[in-house]
């Protein structure tokens, strides 16, 4: 049955958004398209959220789990993974990951979103691997939409247009309070407890000794949450533009070169130009290409860093993404 949205918490009594400040870190775990090469393995980034000691994959093509080892990301703290679409490249290390973490007994439960078909092949794996989970693991039939949401994160998808049914993926950051002035609080004689937090959230009170004070003189301006959006396997369309609407982060893959178009528009994959205008169209901050094809390795006629200028030459704020390049979302000012 088809679960379009999860809501939950990452364990124990969480923070208030005012006393925590999350990092959101994104390393690439897989860059290439189709096959691996000696420098690049197939698809899958982790999403790092460091403060909750949590982890969420995006794809997970074979090899992924020899690059979490070869990486600083702690499988253990595994929570999510989201699948784009059931081509090989993308979920042939699923259940090879899936398996090692039962064996190694460090992952309480990991929640799987991806598209229709995706249960029945990790359960045709088990059946004729003979292998059983040691911990639940819960998978998830996306449909367009919101997917998961808790305390502090939005994930929703998206169709692309790919050869099969494939789904791009956008987290977004709860918007924050701003942050709150205990010291001039305290250097104005305001006894804490129960009216700290009602001026935590703006409001205004009362004091016994007759003073109206407003929360909003002692909380900074509210924090805008980031978004990073994932965008593979997909030719340029719209579905890829909305989904990408003004992300911080837009991580939208470039298999072919343009002058290679029409092999893009022939496999339903962009060129590093498509890429570009789907980030200026969406009026992204950022844009990191992946998924590249292997025909573009370092030595022949046409290599990587033409992509580069082709999509920079459209959307400048464009970098190429390696495996195991790790990047920090800034924080909006």
């Amino acid at each position: 049955m088809p679960t379009p949205l999860i809501r939950g918490n990452h364990g124990g009594i969480a923070p208030t958004n005012q006393e925590i400040d999350i990092t959101v870190q994104i390393t690439f775990l897989g860059t290439s398209s189709g096959i691996p090469t000696r420098s690049r393995n197939v698809s899958s980034i982790a999403l790092r959220l460091p403060q909750r000691a949590e982890l969420w994959l995006f794809d997970c093509g074979e090899g992924t789990q020899h690059q979490l080892l070869r990486s600083d990301v702690k499988t253990s703290q595994l929570r999510r993974i989201f699948i784009t679409h059931l081509h090989g490249d993308h979920i042939f290390g699923l259940m090879g990951l899936l398996a090692s973490c039962g064996l190694a007994g460090n992952v309480q439960h990991v929640d799987i979103y991806g598209p229709p078909g995706l249960n029945e092949y990790l359960r045709a794996c088990e059946r004729y691997s003979h292998t059983h989970f040691s911990y639940p693991v819960r998978v998830r039939t996306v449909e367009p939409g919101v997917i998961y949401e808790d305390e502090e994160f939005v994930v929703s998808c998206g169709y692309l247009k790919h050869r099969i049914t494939a789904f791009g993926y956008r987290v977004v950051e709860k918007d924050r309070a701003g942050r709150f002035n205990v010291e001039k609080a305290q250097e104005l004689g305001i006894p804490s407890g129960p009216v700290y937090g009602k001026l935590k959230r703006g409001e205004k009170v009362t004091l016994p000794d007759g003073r109206e004070i407003n929360g909003a003189d002692f909380c900074s301006p509210p924090e805008t949450g980031r978004k990073v959006v994932y965008c593979t396997d997909t030719v340029f369309c719209d579905g890829a533009v909305e989904l990408a609407q003004d992300a911080d982060v837009l991580i939208h893959e470039a298999t072919f070169a343009h002058q290679d178009a029409q092999m893009a528009f022939d496999r339903l994959h962009s060129t590093s130009t498509m890429a570009a205008q789907v980030a200026l169209a969406a009026q992204v901050k950022h844009l990191i290409m992946t998924h590249f094809s292997p025909r573009y390795a370092p030595g022949n006629a046409i290599g990587l860093d033409n992509l580069l200028q082709e999509a920079r030459a459209i959307f400048p704020s464009t970098q190429l993404a390696y495996d195991f390049l790790a990047y920090e979302v800034p924080r909006r000012s």
